[in-house]
């Protein structure tokens, strides 16, 4: 069970370098640069941020943002996202966290602590509800630190693991289940970070709604201006392609 006072390791997986859309965690984000707002969101719902970045010197400036915030942040290989979180986990002594993706603004932290309260009950993993993996991005993943350990046995430094769910999956005995989807204000548009249009959708909700808006205001915001969501709809098939194509080469 989840302890009283206990903060949920939020491990904020990012790197400056982004192809689709350039140096994307440092675009503003109202008076904050994106990957600060990520910072703050997770400290205004009481969670334990800890940067994940990479050891490329392309990335110093993030750890200029997690000192600024005085936040953790741990280095580690480039590619192997999955060693990079056993490691940061050996590092601090974590038996368990939550991904809280970078390019995820409007992540809900109320579903991160569904999320973790199940993860606690006996798994070893809790998949984001089906409303988020299909654009929502409210929630991420729970994950123990053994499973992510297990996964990454045989892997290198330079083995790319972006589709790590992948990887977990092949761990026999794995103990895993999906998050329900909350029962209200289930948000189904695009509201993830990886192209300009999607920035324009974000960057209007925030406008309207604040960078601290619950799943509840932003649902609202999304149905009341139901143009918004025409913004970035068409980029949906696209991303989901390239989802496909990345599990395919695995």
């Amino acid at each position: 069970m989840l302890v009283a006072n206990t903060k949920i390791p939020a491990f904020i997986s990012v790197r400056s370098k982004s192809s689709r859309l350039p140096r994307k965690c440092f675009l503003p984000f109202g008076n904050v640069t994106v990957i600060e707002h990520i910072i703050l969101r997770a400290l205004h719902y009481g969670l334990d941020p800890v940067i994940c970045t990479t050891e490329d010197q392309s990335d110093d400036e993030i750890i200029e943002l997690a000192i600024k915030n005085d936040v953790k942040f741990y280095r580690g290989p480039t590619e192997n996202k999955l060693l990079r979180w056993s490691l940061c986990c050996e590092h601090f002594g974590f038996s368990s966290f939550h991904t809280v993706d970078a390019d995820d603004p409007f992540f809900d932290g109320d579903e991160v602590f569904r999320s973790y309260r199940l993860l606690k009950s006996g798994y070893d993993m809790v998949s984001p509800s089906p409303s988020s993996s299909d654009g929502g991005a409210t929630v991420g993943y729970s994950l123990t630190a053994d499973i992510v350990d297990k996964a990454t046995i045989g892997t290198s430094a330079s083995l790319d693991t972006e589709m790590m769910w992948s990887y977990i999956e092949r761990v026999k005995g794995l103990k895993k289940t999906i998050l329900s989807d909350p029962e209200n204000y289930i948000i189904k548009n695009r509201m993830t970070l990886d192209y300009y249009e999607d920035y324009v959708l974000l960057e209007s909700v925030r406008l309207i709604a604040g960078n601290f808006a619950t799943r509840k205001q932003i649902y609202k915001v999304l149905d009341n201006n139901k143009d918004l969501c025409k913004i970035n709809s068409f980029r949906s098939e696209e991303w989901s392609e390239n989802q496909k194509i990345k599990s395919l080469d695995i």
